[in-house]
């Protein structure tokens, strides 16, 4: 598509993950340093990321986000360098296609340029995929095509560097809509990808993580989280496509939103921190009690995520409606995760 700018057995793994709820497939990771929060680095480069966000019917919810972000970036004058929408950018009716004025009241207005003035970098997420009248992401690319907008989305799934300029992270935005089990490609409202695309996007995936890494980090966003403790649980089909990827090519995170919440979780032995921030604004959901094990962090609230990145280390955090700090990680190139208390 679009350019902007080991692992274990795969038999073993699959059968480990199918059968497993929390306990039995991957270990929870227990060997966390902690230390002390610190105050967002103004020489770093910058990212807010918020999923499940666009939804009109807790506008509030939204509203609410949107101030906090605002405000977060405001208080520590922060030169915003990326959003990141983690999909299911807007639920409901979406009138008028790439005329939609939902795009101009829910995305330009809610987020506005004084402060976010910096691409905003989408993949589409179910409810994108909706048919309202049109299929909302089809309207989301058409929009991006057209210029004079942070909305950057120019594929289906693409590429690019964070940030634009000194470059600190190679990320890869992907489509995770995959097709319906049944084969059929729309029930209701949603479509899905085809069978031929999901194919092609794994091969095109493939090759994008074989080229030689010009960057201290690797990220991969999409709408699906591959494992969640919330209620949509984990994720088969991403299981087997994309799991032993991330393990082979060591990726050093794996955004997502999907499940209403925030969560951090980690494995034993597994390169990959799985970073989930789908409290946008959307319902909020709650965490599977067979799966409190594993963590380290889930909070069912409203927030959003801010990444911090130097060469030297990549800052993650998980953000309430207050802006207060509720859960923090740091990550070296080399994949040591420290827990920030």
């Amino acid at each position: 598509m679009t350019t902007l700018d080991h692992s274990l057995s795969r038999r073993r793994f699959l059968r480990q993950s199918f059968i497993f709820s929390a306990a039995a497939a991957l270990r929870p990771f227990t060997s966390f340093a902690t230390i002390d929060k610190s105050s967002p680095n103004p020489h770093a480069a910058h990212a807010l990321m918020i999923g499940d966000w666009g939804d009109d019917r807790h506008l509030e919810s939204q509203t609410s986000v949107a101030r906090a972000m605002a405000a977060y970036a405001r208080q520590y004058r922060l030169k915003q360098d990326a959003l990141f929408l983690l999909g299911d950018n807007f639920y409901g009716e979406f009138p008028g296609g790439v005329n939609c004025p939902r795009f101009r009241t829910d995305f330009e207005e809610m987020y506005p340029k004084d402060v976010f003035d910096c691409p905003a970098y989408a993949v589409p997420g179910n409810h994108d995929y909706e048919a309202r009248p049109e299929i909302k992401f089809q309207s989301q690319l058409a929009y991006a095509a057209r210029g004079n907008t942070r909305w950057t989305e120019p594929a289906q799934w693409y590429s690019y560097k964070f940030p634009l300029h000194n470059p600190i992270a190679t990320v890869i935005a992907l489509d995770s809509n995959m097709p319906f089990p049944d084969g059929k490609l729309t029930h209701g409202f949603t479509h899905v990808m085809t069978e031929e695309q999901r194919k092609q996007q794994l091969e095109w995936f493939k090759a994008e993580l074989a080229k030689p890494l010009t960057t201290p980090f690797r990220i991969v966003i999409a709408h699906h989280p591959i494992f969640s403790n919330g209620p949509h649980g984990d994720h088969k089909v991403l299981i087997a496509d994309w799991e032993p990827l991330l393990r082979e090519h060591e990726v050093h995170l794996y955004l997502a939103g999907h499940d209403h919440d925030l969560q951090h979780l980690e494995f034993e032995g597994h390169p990959t921190s799985f970073f989930l921030s789908g409290g946008g604004g959307a319902d909020l959901y709650n965490e599977r009690n067979e799966v409190v094990q594993r963590g380290p962090f889930f909070n069912k609230v409203h927030g959003f995520s801010h990444l911090e990145a130097t060469e030297k280390l990549l800052t993650l955090r998980h953000l309430d409606t207050d802006g207060k700090i509720i859960h923090a990680f740091t990550k070296s190139p080399d994949g040591k995760v420290t827990i920030l208390a």
